[in-house]
Parts: structure tokens; sequence; C-alpha cells
């Protein structure tokens, strides 16, 4: 089981952090929510939850709850500049279907 970053994701993680002064790396998630059924759930981790796992790629450490970490295995989260816009894109191997709106997913 693993959660990796693009070179661009980790870059921008690893900013962050640094403009904030504090952080120990950045937690994922899956919520219940849109009419898929699931929806991501991102922030930057102040400290480790104990029962999160953790995972190190390209130097920085992402923390993910063992119930999230089903539909989350494989996935590379990665920093994508599209125009005027940009964002996290998760590069989801489980996912079987996106709402419309893409805010949601189901597996």
């Amino acid at each position: 089981m693993t959660i990796t970053l693009s070179d661009s994701a980790a870059s921008h993680v690893r900013k962050f952090i640094d403009r904030r002064g504090k952080g120990v790396g950045l937690r994922l998630a899956v919520k219940t929510s849109g009419c898929s059924g699931l929806a991501y759930a991102l922030e930057f981790a102040d400290d480790a939850i104990p029962d999160d796992l953790s995972f190190e790629s390209k130097g920085v450490t992402v923390f993910v709850d063992p119930k999230s970490l089903t539909f989350l295995d494989g996935t590379e989260l990665d920093f994508v500049r599209e125009g005027l816009n940009e964002g996290f894109k998760f590069n989801n191997p489980n996912v079987k279907d996106k709402c419309g709106c893409g805010e949601s997913f189901k597996v």
C-alpha cells in the first residue's frame, strides 16, 4: 500500500510548509460527500495522529487514516496548472466513476 506525490506536488507542499513556518506533512483522507459518494479531504498536518499510516514521498510525509487508505491505495497526488487555474489532482487507480461536477467519486 502506498501514496505518492509527483515532483510538482512535493515541491508545492514543501514550499507551503516552509511559508507556514510549521507542519510535519500532508494529511489525505476521504469523506462521504457529493453525488458519487466520496470526496477527497486534504490538509496540512501539524502533528501525527497515532492511528495514521505515514508514507514518505520526495521529502514529504503523507498521513492517511486506515479507513481512507482502502480507497486511496496507489494514488499519486499531483499539482497542476491549467491556464489561470492551479490545484491538486488525484490520480487514483481505484476510482470507478466520477460525478459530473468533479467533486466526488466512487470506487
